[in-house]
């Protein structure tokens, strides 16, 4: 049976990619997961689940995406094309509004913010992994966007380096609803070890 207990001795939060380009409704990419993420009411549910950690005190990790810049990826030699367009549509770029952290998510006191990651799992070519160990953590709860992208990619990589992994369907949206069934329901199950509602992961959190 999987243990279900999440403390500050061995649990981390991973907030992924927070920034105003996702998560406000003046942002770049928001208009794409509007109908999802207002569909599970994920900014809501996204506060209280920090909300709940830092009173559990729980070591908060922001996980954030590379904020872009001019000439991204011109000079690569693979670049995807996801990265391409990305790449034109500038999102969180470098230096903008939509390359802040938005204002119910600033970091505060004790919180850890992780390297920039490139493109789509926050271990890859970042100091994510270091920080966990460094801070005992071998358990994860993965939050933030996008579902079936950076947090899925993020989720399978913690998995095969060995830590415990934990999804909340319910605090991440995608750009469709195919993609949110995807993440949670297909390729979730073979990758992580609990996949909660918000609800039963403040219950988890509470120890009930």
């Amino acid at each position: 049976m999987t243990d279900k207990k999440y403390d500050s001795t061995n649990t981390g939060l991973l907030l992924v990619d927070p920034y105003n380009d996702f998560l406000a409704s003046e942002g770049k990419l928001y208009p794409y997961a509007k109908e999802v993420a207002e569909s599970v009411n994920m900014l809501e549910h996204l506060k209280e689940i920090v909300d709940a950690v830092r009173k559990s005190g729980i070591q908060v990790f922001f996980v954030p995406h590379h904020r872009f810049e001019p000439g991204d990826f011109s000079t690569w030699k693979y670049p995807t094309p996801y990265q391409l367009a990305s790449a034109k549509a500038q999102p969180f770029a470098k230096g903008t509004w939509g390359g802040e952290f938005h204002p119910d998510f600033q970091p505060q006191e004790g919180d850890i913010i992780i390297k920039e990651h490139w493109s789509q799992s926050g271990f890859a070519n970042t100091d994510l992994d270091h920080q966990l160990k460094m801070h005992g953590v071998s358990k994860i709860i993965i939050i933030g966007m996008l579902a079936n992208t950076c947090i899925e990619s993020t989720a399978r990589f913690g998995m095969e380096l060995g830590y415990h992994v934990t999804l909340v369907k319910d605090a991440t949206a995608a750009f469709s609803r195919e993609a949110m069934h995807a993440a949670h329901e297909i390729n979730g199950p073979t990758i992580v070890h609990e996949i909660f509602t918000t609800e039963e992961l403040i219950k988890a959190l509470e120890g009930n």
